[in-house]
């Protein structure tokens, strides 16, 4: 498919196929880059730790009387109080002040902010899963968020002080 898209290219013009070649290689550099990867093991962890955190909803939050519309609103809201706790907003209000981005607000996360994200949902199943209040797992969300985030961030900004260095 490629191959036809650089023939076609070459017919425009040589300048135009030239373009294209090096978007193209630029976009494959991007594609295969560490940090990309990165971001793709840490996405993949956190959709992992999604799992975990549902089910804890679904066997302790969410009684058996309830319809599936109220169940799907019981997850949007635990789903919200890590986006709340995390990045300060709901996903309904990220994609208001983002209309054109691609993806949610997970997907548009930074590596840290991934990370802490996986930690925010294995630990609200695990509150879940003690009885915590609705008011206690908030409290406690909030604050690992905002720890983890600011040890993270800080590690990140040490290590480019050491990357300027040499």
């Amino acid at each position: 498919m490629t191959d036809i898209a650089f023939e076609f290219a070459a017919w425009v013009s040589p300048e135009f196929r030239l373009y294209l070649i090096k978007d193209y290689q630029q976009l494959k550099q991007q594609e295969n880059s560490p940090e990309n990867l990165e971001w793709n093991v840490r996405r993949l962890l956190s959709k992992t730790n999604y799992k975990i955190h549902t089910d804890a909803i679904r066997e302790k939050l969410i009684p058996q009387e309830l319809t599936k519309a109220q169940a799907a609103y019981t997850y949007a809201s635990e789903a919200d109080r890590l986006n709340v706790a995390l990045f300060g907003l709901t996903a309904g209000e990220w994609r208001q002040l983002h209309p054109k981005a691609k993806g949610n607000i997970r997907d548009n996360a930074s590596l840290e902010q991934l990370t802490v994200l996986s930690n925010l949902e294995s630990m609200n199943a695990e509150l879940i899963k003690d009885g915590e209040s609705n008011t206690q797992r908030t409290l406690k969300l909030n604050r690992m968020a905002g720890e983890q985030l600011h040890v993270l961030t800080e590690n990140i900004s040490e290590q480019h002080k050491i990357e300027k260095q040499q």
